[in-house]
C-alpha cells in the first residue's frame, strides 16, 4: 500500500521572491532584533554599520526599501538620505527613518529630506515597524 502522499501530483509552486529590506543601523543589538523580526516577517535583510557602506549597498543591489537610522558613523542617516533621493537610480525606493532622535525639528528634517515615514524607537512597537513597512512597500507598488 503507497503513502497517500506518494500518489499526488506535486504541485507546482511558484516562488516568490521575497522583498529586500537593507538595515541601517550601527547598533548590533538593535540590528539583530530588527533582522529577525524582519526575517520571521518574510523578508530578505540585508545589513549596513555606517552610512557609506549603507550607500554602497544601496547603490549596487537596489533593495526594495530602506530602513535607516540618522545617528551612524561616517555618514550620518540625513546624509545618506539626501544622497538617495540626490540620485535617479535610488531616488523612488521608499526610506524609513527608524532613530532614537524624536525631536520635532529632527522629525520635520527627515520628512523634508524626503523619508517615507520617520519612526521614533522608543515609541514604536517592532510589530508596529513592520507594518510600516508593508505599507510604504504597497505605495510603492501603486
Amino acid at each position: 500500500m503507497k503513502p497517500k502522499y506518494m500518489g499526488r501530483k506535486k504541485e507546482e509552486k511558484k516562488e516568490k521572491k521575497k522583498q529586500k529590506i537593507l538595515l541601517i543601523e550601527d547598533d548590533p543589538f538593535m540590528r539583530k532584533l530588527y533582522r529577525n523580526k524582519l526575517i520571521l516577517a518574510g523578508f530578505a535583510v540585508d545589513e549596513a554599520i555606517s552610512g557609506e557602506e549603507g550607500l554602497n549597498k544601496i547603490k549596487f543591489e537596489k533593495p526594495d526599501l530602506v530602513l535607516l537610522d540618522i545617528v551612524l558613523p561616517r555618514k550620518s542617516g540625513f546624509d545618506v538620505l539626501v544622497e538617495i533621493r540626490g540620485s535617479e537610480k535610488t531616488k523612488d525606493i521608499p526610506v524609513i527613518i527608524l532613530s532614537v532622535l524624536g525631536q520635532i525639528q529632527d522629525i520635520r528634517k527627515g520628512l523634508t529630506l524626503g523619508a517615507n515615514d520617520y519612526l521614533v524607537k522608543s515609541e514604536i512597537t517592532i510589530s508596529e515597524m513592520v507594518t510600516k513597512i508593508r505599507e510604504s512597500l504597497k505605495n510603492k507598488n501603486l
